[in-house]
C-alpha cells in the first residue's frame, strides 16, 4: 500500500531543507562529493516528497522532515440551519418586484435589490 503523503508536492523550502540535511551526510563521511552533487541536482528538481525521500532510502537519520499538509479550503459544513442563507437576495428581489406593482410604482424600489444583496454579504462574510 502506497502512503498518500508522497505524493505531496514540495516547495523551496523542502527542498533546501533536504539540501542541508544532505549536506550533513556528506559531512559525516556518508556520501562522497560526487554523490552529493548528484544527489543534489535530483534535490532541486524533486516535485513530491517521494522524490526527495527516495534521494535518502540509503541514509539514516537525520532525514528531511516535513510538516502536516493544512487544507486550503476548509471543508464545506451541511448545517441544515444555514440552507436559507441564499434565499435572502431572490426573496428581497420577488418582494421588491410585488412591492412595485402593488404599492409604490416607482423604479428607484429596484436598488433596494443591490443595497440588500451588498449588505447581506458584508453581514455574512464577517460571520464566517
Amino acid at each position: 500500500m502506497s502512503d498518500p503523503s508522497r505524493d505531496i508536492r514540495v516547495g523551496d523550502t523542502e527542498r533546501q531543507q533536504a539540501l542541508q540535511v544532505l549536506g550533513e551526510h556528506m559531512s559525516a563521511g556518508r556520501i562522497d562529493i560526487d554523490e552529493y552533487g548528484e544527489r543534489s541536482a535530483k534535490i532541486t528538481t524533486a516535485k513530491t516528497r517521494g522524490d526527495l525521500m527516495a534521494l535518502f532510502y540509503d541514509l539514516p537519520d537525520p532525514r528531511p522532515q516535513f510538516a502536516t499538509p493544512v487544507a486550503m479550503y476548509p471543508e464545506p459544513s451541511n448545517a441544515p440551519a444555514r440552507r436559507w442563507e441564499g434565499a435572502v437576495v431572490p426573496a428581497v428581489g420577488v418582494a421588491v418586484v410585488i412591492a412595485f406593482f402593488v404599492l409604490v410604482r416607482n423604479p428607484l424600489i429596484f436598488l433596494l435589490i443591490p443595497a440588500v444583496a451588498i449588505l447581506w454579504g458584508q453581514w455574512n462574510g464577517r460571520r464566517r
